[in-house]
């Protein structure tokens, strides 16, 4: 195998992203083409980095799904902001940010993160936070009931956030959820719905407690302070797409983690594959341009389910001390393993990633051998396809490629021709079998770290 990646071909050897805004070349009414961002594996991969970084060229930067289950990192000048809600490129003051109408929002969640970050130095939120009256409202009674659903279930239980993500997209749903619009509404109307909503679920779960009066005066303080951020965002958007502006769509979660196409039932409640971007922010298949997939060097997830991959010894204990794999919304240590490619020809099936960011090849400088899945067994024979149900895939055999290792520091690197000659075959390695071009390659956790090819 060459180690020159031949189809790479480097171009700035500073991974400087930024650059003079342009706006799209678009023909009357054609609108332009929006940039994706999505999690290739089971979260974690690196999304809120790379997001903050294309921030730089971008005017709109939206989130399309999930709610405050996410955790995005973001490390600038040393410093650390954490989202969980906010697209990670609020951070630039040159963007707008947009909660699309698919996202589930936990308002007082919200402002308490807006108001940890502006603690950090995040500035001038309220004039670039744009909040889709579309969108479902998570009260603290959907995350009393996540709670409350995962004890019912005991072992089987799922690891969920206990964020209320779930009950609030089975609201949605079940048609008696409450949305933004009803907040910003007749207040009576989003009253008589709210009891109504809590009635349902003290059914189904007597020891449920809601002081109504005291949660109505809340919303009633709430429906103020965020009305000047909400709009009609489907009308928004396709306006800027029309005037050629360039939009950032940041997916939460991961492709893994997919209501439909991840591990279920160890997923979450909404679509965060391509589908969701088209669903959760009113754009036709059409606007989907670039789809760029984050893929860490290795594999993680957190919670159960089955990873076919999970290193259970010293190497996978190194792979959680080096990456610092800690869950930024839970506070769990995250599950590592060895880079799983069968898994991500899956979702690139599904998602059609047009490149590749990958992310902390840095933490593997040490090891001095690395395997790389690039198949399964299943009761002794090769598969071709990617198993549907959790029981099958935790019974499933990795086949593995095996590398050296570099064994040298790639931290300070910043162009391709410096890394070791093994690590460029790694990532040459990702490149053979996905047939997808690695853009970006991350080797630190600043947004200086990545070299640009």
């Amino acid at each position: 195998m060459s180690t020159a990646c031949p189809r790479i071909q480097h171009a700035n050897g500073e991974g400087n992203l930024a650059s003079p805004r342009k706006k799209q070349r678009t023909t009357p009414g054609q609108l332009a083409k929006v940039t994706v961002v999505l999690g290739a594996q089971w979260g974690d991969e690196g999304k809120g980095k790379v997001v903050d970084m294309l921030a730089d060229d971008a005017d709109i930067v939206c989130r399309c799904q999930g709610g405050n289950n996410a955790g995005h990192t973001v490390v600038i000048n040393g410093g650390q902001f954490f989202f969980h809600l906010l697209p990670s490129g609020i951070i630039n003051p040159r963007c707008k940010s947009i909660l699309g109408n698919g996202v589930v929002i936990h308002i007082p969640g919200l402002f308490e993160e807006l108001e940890q970050n502006e603690a950090k130095g995040l500035k001038d939120w309220q004039n670039r936070l744009i909040i889709s009256d579309r969108a479902h409202i998570v009260f603290d009674f959907h995350q009393q009931v996540d709670g409350m659903q995962e004890m019912e279930k005991g072992s089987q239980s799922l690891g969920t956030t206990k964020k209320g993500i779930g009950p609030t997209y089975s609201s949605k749903a079940t048609r008696n959820g409450l949305r933004i619009g009803d907040l910003m509404g007749d207040f009576d109307k989003f009253a008589e719905k709210f009891n109504t909503l809590v009635a349902t679920y003290q059914r189904m779960f007597p020891s449920l407690h809601v002081d109504v009066k005291s949660e109505l005066e809340r919303y009633k303080g709430y429906a103020e302070r965020i009305r000047p951020l909400v709009k009609e965002t489907v009308h928004y958007l396709h306006t800027a797409l029309k005037d050629g502006q360039k939009v950032l769509v940041e997916g939460a979660n991961a492709a893994m983690l997919d209501i439909d196409f991840g591990t279920y039932p160890y997923v979450t409640s909404s679509n965060c594959s391509i589908g969701g971007v088209c669903t959760g922010l009113g754009l036709p298949p059409s606007t989907i341009g670039e789809v760029i997939g984050v893929v860490k060097a290795y594999t993680t997830r957190v919670g159960d389910g089955p990873f076919p991959t999970e290193l259970r010894d010293s190497t996978g204990e190194l792979l959680q001390s080096r990456g610092h794999e800690i869950g930024v919304t839970t506070n769990r240590k995250r599950r590592c393993g060895w880079l799983d490619l069968a898994l991500l020809k899956f979702t690139y099936m599904v998602n059609g990633y047009t490149s590749i960011c990958l992310t902390k090849l840095d933490i593997l400088d040490t090891l001095p051998e690395l395997k790389v899945c690039i198949g399964y067994r299943y009761n002794g024979k090769e598969i071709d396809y990617f198993p549907s149900t959790a029981s099958e895939l935790a019974k499933v055999e990795p086949i593995y490629e095996t590398i050296e290792g570099w064994n040298s520091k790639t931290e300070g690197v910043r162009s391709l021709d410096q890394l070791p000659p093994n690590a460029r075959k790694y990532v040459q390695l990702i490149e053979d079998n996905l047939n997808v071009r690695v853009k970006w390659i991350g080797v630190g956790a600043g947004r200086e770290s990545v070299i640009t090819l």
